[in-house]
């Protein structure tokens, strides 16, 4: 079947490594917009259909409740793909993203150079629903995270998918998933976004670094499958549409 068509919503200010993690990941025909650099697809599923059968933000520094019109601009965006039944894809920044323009709200976890206030490194999340997005991975699996914001109330409608102690990994709200984790990183993202957290303190840093090892990254790989998951429901998405265009 024809690869699906994704807009790769690029949050990243140095969007590099997340550009090669994603196109790495996702069997997709990609158009990629730089969010911060003011980027948007120039059709808006507000006045139709846009040539794309699927969406996936990405992350970034940036925090969803930040008063940046680059950041307005992709809320009302991402809204709108979402009322015309666009599949989506929003990854940690994404999916708080997702959940903002949805109805959620996001908030900090609190200080950042706490432990309670940011949560990084590889770890345990739990599935607490069945999800198309996890199809074939097991009720707990590892993932890389690294954050200090989390979706504090869930859009209406949604269904939490995925947890741990830091709060929601994983919601769905009808064709829309976000996911908190990162599961596009490779071991040198890990690594390089690990060392820019001068915030954490030194000793954090290194804890942090002691655990990015060969084991933990292909224990991570299982939450790759995650990806191919989602092109294979946006395929369906359009079989499903063309069968039933009215």
């Amino acid at each position: 079947m024809e690869r699906p068509r994704l807009a790769l919503l690029n949050a990243a200010f140095a969007g590099e490594s997340t550009r090669r993690n994603f196109r790495r990941e996702l069997d997709a025909d990609l158009t990629e917009f730089s969010l911060p650099d003011g980027q948007l697809p120039p059709e808006s599923p507000a006045d139709g259909p846009v040539p794309y059968d699927g969406v996936v933000v990405t992350g970034s520094k940036a925090s969803a409740y930040d008063d940046e019109q680059w950041i307005h601009d992709a809320r009302e965006w991402v809204a709108a793909a979402h009322d015309r039944d666009l599949p989506i894809l929003g990854v940690c920044f994404g999916h708080q993203l997702l959940a903002n323009a949805l109805g959620g709200t996001v908030e900090a976890m609190g200080e950042r150079d706490t432990e309670a206030g940011f949560e990084i490194g590889y770890r345990t999340v739990e599935r607490t629903a069945e999800t198309p997005l996890l199809a074939g991975l097991a009720d707990e699996f590892t993932v890389f995270t690294t954050h200090g914001d989390v979706v504090a109330e869930l859009p209406p409608g949604a269904e939490v998918f995925a947890e741990n102690e830091y709060g929601v990994h994983g919601f769905r709200v009808g064709h829309a998933f976000g996911v908190q984790f990162h599961p596009e990183y490779d071991e040198a993202t890990a690594r390089e976004v690990t060392e820019g957290k001068g915030f954490l303190g030194e000793e954090r840093i290194e804890r942090v670094l002691a655990g990015i090892t060969s084991e933990n990254y292909a224990a991570a790989c299982e939450a790759k499958r995650l990806f191919e998951n989602f092109t294979d429901y946006v395929r369906e998405v359009r079989v499903d549409a063309a069968a039933d265009p009215g």
